[in-house]
């Protein structure tokens, strides 16, 4: 059971979120930015790298506070 009187999500949960935005929402957001610049007609190889390394930090950045932490032990077992 999560302890009530902390805010946010506990560690289990954050574990959970980070597995499923990694196996779930990763791919999703892969072929939808390859579907995305597929319909537009092909950029220079520069550009289109500088897109998908720009658009690959800029999907982490929201999730930053569910992937803090995870790997390390669960500071709420004693």
């Amino acid at each position: 059971m999560a302890d009530q009187n902390k805010p946010g999500l506990s560690y289990k949960e954050r574990r959970r979120w980070s597995l499923v935005l990694l196996l779930i929402g990763l791919p999703v957001y892969i072929v939808a930015v390859v579907t995305v610049l597929n319909w537009l007609d092909r950029p220079p190889i520069w550009l289109e790298l500088l897109v998908y390394v720009g658009l690959g930090i800029l999907w982490a950045l929201p999730f930053k506070f569910v992937f803090r932490g995870v790997g390390k032990e669960d500071p709420d077992q004693s």
